[in-house]
């Protein structure tokens, strides 16, 4: 009799194990996607250090992500490439004010395969495929628009401007030869090995580019939300930032 009773215990476990598994809680961030390998790394530590805990990751360009909070995805933690989406989410109260921390800065570069020549922004209309990421979503774009304005060349590149879903796709396009060039970060740069950093853009032309980390209204609801927000706060990012080649605020 005690035999016939050992499929339905080995039955109960499973389900009771399956059950462990479907209530793990699931903590929501929306990332621009130059952040998607330091916010994998923390992801994939804290998960092993909290088992019931699971990092649900969104990555793409800041502007995107941003009107996917406004529209109510589900979104706890929010980390930009510029403050100026995060500044947007704060005045509509669906980021919590007093939650908003810089933590990271980076730099604009111009990238291309071996046998581009350009040296500096006059020499960029002188090509003839540009790619940079949508201006209008996209910060790395923004920036981009910014340092064509300030040399005043951006009446000649008009024509000559491949735009990109994000500063990744920009990337691709410039890996693959698609384009003569790319504007990127410098951090994406480093991550290449199809093309090489042309020159860097002078920061005097555009806005210094700076990574607002802010939790959303609907993760200040959510205890696992906030412990996992409090990470990037501390000092545990710091090491993980710096080897990815971001420069610390």
């Amino acid at each position: 009799m005690g035999k016939g009773f050992r499929p339905a215990l080995f039955l109960f476990a499973a389900v009771m194990l399956s059950g462990s598994a479907v209530r793990a809680e699931e903590v929501f961030v929306a990332a621009a996607h130059s952040m998607k390998e330091v916010v994998d790394e923390l992801s994939a530590g804290y998960e092993k250090s909290h088992p019931g805990v699971k990092i649900v990751r969104n990555y793409g360009a800041s502007g995107a992500l941003a009107k996917q909070v406004e529209a109510g995805a589900p979104a706890y933690i929010f980390l930009s490439a510029s403050v100026d989406w995060v500044e947007r989410l704060k005045k509509l109260r669906l980021v919590e004010a007093d939650s908003v921390t810089v933590i990271a800065s980076n730099a604009l570069v111009f990238v291309g395969r071996e046998g581009v020549k350009a040296a500096g922004m006059n020499d960029l209309p002188a090509l003839s495929r540009i790619a940079i990421g949508s201006p209008k979503s996209v910060p790395a774009g923004e920036y981009a628009s910014q340092a064509m304005a300030s040399a005043k060349i951006a009446k000649k590149m008009a024509k000559k401007l491949v735009l990109a879903r994000d500063v990744r796709e920009a990337l691709l396009y410039a890996e693959r030869g698609e384009v003569d060039g790319a504007f990127v970060y410098r951090t994406d740069a480093k991550r290449s090995k199809s093309v090489k950093v042309l020159f860097e853009v002078p920061q005097e032309l555009y806005d210094k580019v700076a990574y607002p980390v802010a939790l959303t209204a609907a993760g200040a609801k959510k205890p696992a939300a906030r412990a996992f927000f409090d990470l990037f706060r501390s000092a545990a990012p710091k090491p993980v930032l710096k080897r990815m080649g971001f420069t610390l605020p």
